[in-house]
């Protein structure tokens, strides 16, 4: 009996099950609430625009002078710093053995100027004026002999060879005797004008050349142009660093009073009014409200910039910059944050 009833009670019971899983498939679901309300303007008609936090001096690219190798890294994420704090320094061996080259240049540079300044040494002149009083002597000795000659030549006692011979002896001598006299004069007059100035100017181009490499080594050393606070640290010692441009090793910013760059498209300039009032909310929480004082506009359209993270992907939208201050709020911001930003709009007609 139970065997006979069973399987159309089984048939029945799917038959139930089969109509109940339609029905219910059937029936439109509840709308479901999205998980966070999407921001609203909070003016009747106004522009709308996405914003992005930056630093008050905006986000500056710290880069190096020169290529080389990292040896130091002094600066730390969130790191306070004043302006002219140390960031980081390159290998700086080669400048360094190039300063010491140049340094004993200038050593040497400056002691031939001293030496020329100093002339003549008061040891020299002794000997010399005893060099001229010997001249004058044998001077005084062949001139002598000449008179002699010319008196005994007169007797015939000499030869007019002889007296020619001892004639030419005394002129040499007189020469001598001028020659002793001049380079006497010479050495009392010191250093020629001339000579000192070629010698200042020596000193003076090794001295530059000593600051050129002094200015290298600083160079080497980065330091903190602007005061503010670390955001970013993209360099470790023992890494290679070049000097082009867009390279970030460093990213500085003072975050006291944070700035909101928004992008007003193109064509909601028209709309759009510096003195309206203008309000950004957090995405992610559209509650979270923050007025936004002007602070300057931007008056070139530029490409919009696609916030995707790659800074060279661009769209074909032209945007205004438009940069406000964020008035103080208990909600911390972070820079490159994005925020939705609504400026209360203008009639255009």
């Amino acid at each position: 009996m139970i065997r006979k009833f069973a399987l159309p009670l089984a048939a029945l019971a799917m038959l139930i099950f089969a109509v109940y899983h339609v029905v219910r498939a059937q029936q439109t679901p509840p709308p479901l609430q999205p998980p966070v309300m999407p921001a609203r303007s909070p003016f009747g008609k106004g522009v709308a625009g996405s914003g992005l936090v930056e630093a008050q001096t905006e986000n500056i690219s710290v880069g190096t002078h020169l290529p080389g190798i990292v040896t130091e890294v002094y600066a730390k994420v969130g790191m306070k710093v004043n302006k002219g704090d140390k960031l980081f320094r390159l290998d700086d061996r080669a400048l360094k053995a190039e300063w010491k080259v140049r340094k004993a240049a200038l050593d040497a540079a400056v002691a031939q100027l001293r030496k020329l300044e100093q002339m003549p040494r008061p040891e020299e002149v002794p000997a010399m004026e005893a060099r001229v009083a010997e001249m004058r002597a044998n001077f005084a000795d062949q001139q002598d002999q000449a008179n002699r000659a010319r008196r005994l030549q007169a007797t015939r006692a000499i030869g007019e060879e002889e007296r020619n011979r001892r004639e030419q002896a005394a002129n040499m001598a007189r020469e001598q005797l001028r020659k002793a006299e001049a380079d006497l004069a010479l050495l009392k007059a010191g250093a020629w004008k001339p000579d000192l100035e070629v010698a200042r100017a020596s000193v003076e181009q090794a001295r530059a050349m000593l600051q050129a490499t002094e200015t290298e080594l600083e160079r080497l050393q980065v330091h903190a142009l602007v005061e503010g606070e670390v955001l970013q640290v993209n360099v470790r010692p023992g890494e290679f660093v070049s000097a082009q441009s867009g390279q970030a090793l460093v990213v500085l910013g003072n975050v006291t009073c944070l700035h909101v760059r928004v992008d007003i498209d193109e064509h909601d300039i028209p709309r759009f009014s510096p003195q309206a009032k203008a309000k950004a909310m957090l995405r992610g929480d559209p509650r979270q409200e923050f007025d936004l004082k002007l602070v300057r506009i931007e008056p070139f359209v530029i490409p919009k910039r696609s916030l995707t993270g790659d800074n060279t992907e661009r769209v074909d939208t032209r945007v205004l910059q438009v940069i406000y201050a964020l008035e103080s709020s208990s909600q911390r911001l972070f820079v490159g944050q994005q925020l939705d930003v609504y400026v209360e709009g203008v009639d255009s007609r």
